[in-house]
């Protein structure tokens, strides 16, 4: 990508929007439904996008979803958000047998490779500003993410396989989201339709399966539905995102929500950030500075 194809930044309000809902709807969970089954927030943010993502493809002038014409557009938007709903379910068993401290820093690092993707397979270039802001937001994310270590012991080893397969499966699913976009009939109103889709058939059949749809009460899918709602937006601005951006800048960017995340934890829950968290988020605004930064030839 030459950096004049920047100029109006198209990508850039969708990615900050994803980042602001992505941000809030952590800071929501944290405070509503912390304490819930990682099958039933599986369950939840399934159906939570099912319900956001279809009303956008429902009222958006999108072609036959399926038509011939888009054939490839479909088959490479359904694997890459069918691949997002499997690296949920493998952060989830993850955390279920690891110390959260290292999972949560390792998933931070997954835009990284998001960004080598892009460059190898889709041919991405940035400038070197922008390159060097890509780092620091990357930078500021693990910072962010980073939590002293907790007691460490009965932790079981499959943990590992399961933080890096998730890593590995979200900097693929980023990157054919992004090529998708590649092919004749692209339209975000159907990606959003296969948003709901590849959730459905992997975050909701998982959360089913291991009996998240029995014993959750009436109040508790209330509280989860605004959580769920918000994380569903934010999944569908940056789909929307990526239709006019490169994804080795729109994924570091909007994966940068714990800098809106500390911010909500300050102002509700009265937490204080850490040192190391305060570096993070100067990190994450320098880099956001660096990686709209455009030529002005």
């Amino acid at each position: 990508m030459q950096p004049t194809e920047l100029g109006q930044l198209p990508w850039l309000a969708p990615t900050l929007g994803a980042l602001v809902a992505w941000g809030i709807a952590q800071g929501l969970v944290k405070k509503y439904i912390g304490e819930v089954s990682a099958a039933r927030f599986c369950l939840y943010y399934a159906l939570a996008n099912a319900l956001v993502n279809t009303a956008f493809w429902a009222i958006s002038d999108s072609p036959p979803a399926f038509a011939a014409e888009g054939r490839d557009f479909a088959f490479w938007g359904l694997l890459a958000y069918m691949l997002d709903g499997i690296a949920w379910i493998f952060y989830y068993q993850s955390i279920t047998y690891g110390p959260i401290s290292i999972v949560g820093t390792l998933s931070a690092a997954y835009p990284a490779l998001t960004v080598i993707f892009a460059r190898s397979f889709l041919g991405e270039d940035l400038t070197f500003a922008q390159g060097l802001g890509v780092a620091a937001v990357l930078l500021g994310c693990i910072a962010l993410a980073y939590s002293p270590p907790s007691a460490r012991a009965n932790t079981q080893k499959r943990w590992m396989l399961y933080a890096g397969a998730a890593l590995v499966i979200w900097g693929v699913s980023g990157t054919l989201i992004r090529y998708a976009y590649y092919f004749p009939a692209a339209h975000e109103g159907n990606m959003a339709l296969f948003i709901a889709i590849g959730g459905i058939s992997t975050l909701g059949l998982y959360g089913i399966l291991k009996g998240a749809a029995r014993g959750g009460t009436r109040a508790e899918w209330l509280r989860a539905f605004g959580p769920m709602a918000t994380m569903a937006v934010g999944s569908l601005l940056v789909a929307i995102a990526y239709k006019y951006g490169p994804a080795s800048l729109v994924t570091p960017l909007a994966g940068a929500y714990p800098v809106v995340t500390l911010g909500f934890a300050w102002v509700v829950l009265k937490e204080r950030p850490s040192s190391l968290q305060w570096a993070g988020i100067a990190s994450v605004l320098l880099g956001m500075v660096l990686t709209t930064a455009v030529n002005s030839a």
